[in-house]
């Protein structure tokens, strides 16, 4: 199989979707590697790594499209990446795909097979290509909050220790999950006073044996959720629904009443957000106000620090990668029900219920639709 590396074009983006480790593994197997020059240049990946790998390189993103049957990306993508895709080709990246109709339909029209990191599935239920970028966005997102509340950033001038004789910021997280528990470990470890929301009782009594009177679980009902918001000085979201858009656990009345100068970090924001006043922003312009509230609502936390990222989700898609690549699409959705799961478009159907649903159309089943 031919798989194409191009180059990502997200505002900021610097990770990309193979390393020169992949590439060599695929290339040992038969397989050929195009990887658009500069692709990993930013993080330290030379053009010349991926020549002694085994990689092509290749001048545009236009001839990596033209010439790959699979193309291995990281974010979402763009338009001009969209219109460049063509029906027999296998496009395996994070989609996000509930809140974000326009790409849905382009991806449709294309005719590719799209399959979404973020929807593959574990044997015990789990996200294992969602996981590793969910856990650098939740340590990220605890210190986007402590640099936003210094008075240099717009913030109160709150430290998020605080000092003898002056208490911590107070931080609540929304969602017990990958992005919540590490928030959590950053926030506990930089001494903010912090509670935790969450749905499944059993996952808070795990977190409450590991840090004990060190933090407060809350059951999340929306009386409580408020009372705890409207006292924070940072409020992190990371509530995940797989493959459908984020509840909306904050209204924008609740934001009205929370301290002027605090932080919302919204991490749900690739599905949506979990803040009715969030919108997506970028790492050149990575804040908005409302209502005198800080909100922090990156789309691409996990690039700014693109290394780290590049391997840890590398680690993660690299046997899905050498699956697709060995069996072919069709065998290899046949045989893994987990890869199968992350099936969202094929050949111009939708296949993503979640996806369906959030935006009010119609979908097949991917079982359904490889069967026929």
């Amino acid at each position: 199989m031919i798989i194409g590396v191009p180059q990502e074009v997200k505002n900021n983006e610097f990770r990309v979707g193979l390393t020169p480790g992949n590439v060599s593994g695929l290339c040992k197997q038969g397989h050929s590697v195009l990887v658009q020059r500069g692709a990993g240049a930013q993080i330290g990946l030379s053009d010349e790594c991926y020549r002694i790998a085994g990689a092509t390189l290749i001048n545009s993103a236009a001839e990596v499209y033209n010439k790959a049957d699979m193309i291995v990306k990281v974010k979402e993508p763009q338009p001009q990446e969209c219109a460049m895709l063509r029906e027999d080709q296998i496009l395996f990246t994070y989609l996000h795909l509930a809140p974000d109709p326009l790409q849905t339909q382009a991806l449709i029209h294309s005719g590719a097979t799209c399959i979404a990191y973020e929807t593959v599935t574990s044997m015990n239920g789990a996200l294992p290509l969602l996981a590793p970028m969910s856990e650098v966005a939740g340590r990220m997102s605890i210190q986007a909050a402590a640099s936003h509340l210094e008075k240099t950033h717009g913030g109160p001038g709150v430290l998020m220790a605080g000092v003898p004789g002056v208490s911590p910021a107070k931080v609540v997280i929304l969602g017990g999950g990958v992005v919540g528990r590490n928030a959590l470990q950053m926030a506990v470890g930089m001494g903010a006073e912090v509670c935790i929301f969450d749905r499944d009782i059993e996952r808070l009594r795990q977190i409450d044996a590991l840090y004990g009177n060190r933090i407060r679980t809350h059951y999340s009902d929306p009386l409580s959720v408020e009372r705890e918001v409207c006292e924070a000085d940072a409020v992190i979201g990371a509530v995940l629904l797989p493959g459908a858009a984020a509840p909306k656990l904050v209204s924008h009345e609740m934001v009205r009443k929370m301290k002027s100068g605090s932080v919302v970090v919204d991490v749900a924001i690739d599905q949506g957000g979990c803040f009715e006043t969030s919108k997506p922003t970028t790492h050149a312009d990575p804040t908005f106000l409302v209502d005198g509230v800080i909100h922090y609502c990156v789309a691409n936390m996990p690039g700014a620090v693109a290394r780290t990222s590049t391997f840890a989700l590398t680690n993660a898609t690299y046997p899905f990668v050498e699956v697709l690549a060995n069996n072919g699409v069709m065998q290899a959705l046949s045989i893994d029900q987990h890869l199968r799961n992350g099936l969202s478009v094929h050949r111009g159907v939708l296949t993503s219920k979640p996806v369906a649903q959030a935006q009010r159309v119609e979908y097949v089943p991917a079982e359904e639709l490889l069967a026929a």
